[in-house]
């Protein structure tokens, strides 16, 4: 009985469990197509229990079939808790026939009891590609990749700048062929910039895009915003990009496609060039006195702890230098404290991101004093002067100025400060003179004194014993922790070997970006243990110096560099397969079995 009721009490638990998930009805399409494209149409609600569902009016396009019903259902049970996913999908499949932007209303559903109605969806239909190949491929047997098939932008926002205003520069990726990876990638040395890298997220988003006539799968591969820094005309050399492109292979003889592991695609190289750009950029406006060096579009705020105080009491200024522009090169403005105040260096938080548009976010400085004498004192605003680049003028912004009365404090009490908003690094005042004490001295007669006796030199023996043990125990544990880095670097290539596994298993699975992230932690983590620096310091600059020190051969450190960048690229690659995968895990095992025997210690 009890058994039975155990498996009702699971089967209720599930039951709530699946029916406690909230219902969901979303509609999906692509963003673009090009004229004459199929494409699919889909709705999907997250319950079986569904009725009169109804498609909104599809105007623009063709429906070619539709709508077809699927259902799923899957079920897992993690940490004793039952999941359950249930839903049905509408397919349309249409056809683009007209140029344009069109935006497609939800469509309605009844679910569960409940009338939903889904989220709309817009399409972009771009013309239809003018090249008179598909896929940018050309005649039988040709592997050649034409610069129409494949081709990189370096695009600027901006040509015609003030010295320090911000500039973006993006690199594009257009592409009409398969490309699998970057083997080498060499960007300009932005001379007369001051250059900052934009993050961008970890999964690129391809999308089709119409340029001059064809269409693209495009990304964006890397973004820069750029300050410059001396005037005149500053060009951005070319960046140069050595591509790896998969290109089907149009033979038919059974035996090559055998040796080429039944494959018949072919790698082609090719190297890729940007066209150079040339900024003009003009010097400031003559500087007015007290030019805080800033280009941008800025605001200032100020606060104060407090304007009532007691002579060796702390007084803090926060100055917020706050917009977009070239914050981190903005000079911090200077607060004129009274000539009687004790002045300490200013404390500055610098709290901004890079945008686009440079940096944003606020500068944060905060400036101590403390007043040594009563009275009453003044401390003026404090002036700030950047160039505004919308105006083309110079603007000078004021903080609010303060009135401090300062009480005498009470005797000579031990006074106290903190170091700004910190109550740290405290500092005693007042105690340059001490009081004589005025009890009388309690003598101790000849012979009771505790000089000479045994356990007076106790006194000295001891300290003298726990320095002796502690120093070797001292020296015991350096030489434990220089046991540890060789113990390490003895596993780098057991530890390797392992993650490798782990990437086999992931490949097996199927499971892409997990298998990418394993296969790079395997390459990195074998350097970084078998050379003993923390994988923090390692980069793709400063890898091939440091694997040379070891006695690397050049050939092998460039087939690791290739390793990386292969495996980096492919991640984000807009088309990839299991045999993809599978060249970059054998390409690593074989990297890491090369370095075992080459690296010397």
């Amino acid at each position: 009985m009890k058994r039975i009721i155990s498996l009702w009490a699971m089967l209720l638990m599930a039951c709530l469990t699946i029916w406690a998930d909230e219902v969901t009805f979303t509609a999906s399409a692509p963003d673009a197509v090009a004229v004459g494209d199929q494409f699919r149409l889909s709705y999907t609600v997250t319950t079986q229990k569904v009725r009169d569902f109804r498609a909104p009016s599809i105007k623009g396009f063709d429906v070619l079939m539709g709508p077809s019903r699927s259902e799923q259902t899957s079920m897992q049970m993690i940490n004793g808790k039952t999941t359950s996913t249930q839903s049905i999908t509408f397919t349309y499949i249409l056809m683009a026939t007209t140029e344009g932007t069109f935006t497609l209303p939800g469509a309605t559903v009844t679910a569960d009891g409940n009338q939903m109605v889904s989220n709309s969806v817009t399409i972009k239909v771009l013309p239809a590609d003018k090249s008179s190949g598909s896929n940018g491929t050309t005649a039988a047997g040709n592997t050649s990749i034409s610069k129409n098939n494949l081709f990189i932008t370096a695009t600027v926002n901006k040509t015609n700048v003030y010295e320090q205003e911000a500039i973006l520069l993006t690199y594009k990726i257009y592409t009409q062929v398969d490309l699998r990876a970057f083997d080498n990638v060499k960007l300009p040395d932005f001379k007369g910039f001051h250059s900052q890298e934009v993050e961008l997220p970890a999964n690129r988003h391809w999308g089709l895009e119409h340029y001059k006539g064809r269409n693209y799968q495009t990304t964006i591969y890397r973004q820069f915003v750029l300050f410059p820094q001396q005037t005149g005309k500053l060009t951005i050399d070319a960046a140069r990009f050595d591509a790896s492109i998969a290109v089907a292979n149009q033979t038919i003889d059974p035996f090559e496609a055998f040796f080429n592991g039944g494959s018949n695609m072919t790698e082609v190289k090719k190297s890729l060039f940007t066209p150079v750009q040339t900024i003009e950029v003009k010097a400031l406006p003559d500087k007015p006195a007290g030019f805080s060096g800033g280009v941008g579009d800025f605001s200032l705020s100020s606060s104060i702890n407090s304007t009532n105080v007691k002579t060796n009491d702390a007084i803090t200024v926060k100055l917020v230098v706050s917009g977009t522009g070239n914050l981190k090169l903005v000079a911090d403005p200077e607060v004129k404290f009274p000539e009687d105040f004790e002045i300490y260096d200013p404390k500055s938080d610098n709290k901004f991101r890079l945008t686009t548009e440079g940096l944003s976010g606020s500068k944060v400085i905060e400036y101590l004093a403390i007043p040594r004498n009563a009275g009453d004192y003044k401390i003026p605003p404090v002036e700030f002067t950047y160039f505004d680049i919308k105006s083309k003028t110079y603007k000078t912004l004021k903080s609010e100025g303060y009135n401090i009365h300062v009480e005498k404090g009470e005797g000579n009490a031990t006074q106290t400060i903190a170091n700004f908003t910190n109550k740290e690094e405290l500092k005693v005042l007042n105690e340059d003179i001490r009081f004589i004490k005025q009890n009388p001295v309690k003598l101790i007669p000849r012979g009771e004194f505790f000089f000479g006796t045994f356990g007076y030199i106790l006194c000295y023996l001891i300290p003298v014993l726990i320095f002796i043990i502690l120093f070797i125990i001292y020296r015991k544990q350096i030489a434990a922790n220089a046991n540890l880095a060789r113990v390490r670097t003895r596993k780098a290539n057991k530890v390797a070997v392992k993650r490798l596994k782990m990437a086999g298993k992931l490949l097996s699975d199927n499971k892409k970006d997990e298998f990418y992230d394993e296969v790079l932690k395997a390459l990195w983590g074998y350097v970084s243990d078998k050379l003993n620096i923390p994988t923090s310091q390692l980069s793709k600059d400063n890898i091939e110096e440091e694997l040379r020190s070891y006695g690397v051969a050049d050939n092998l450190i460039a087939e690791f560099l290739s390793a990386l960048n292969n495996c980096e690229f492919a991640r984000f690659a807009p088309s990839d397969n299991n045999q993809g995968m599978d060249k970059i895990y054998q390409a690593a095992l074989e990297v890491i079995s090369k370095m075992e025997n080459s690296i010397k210690h």
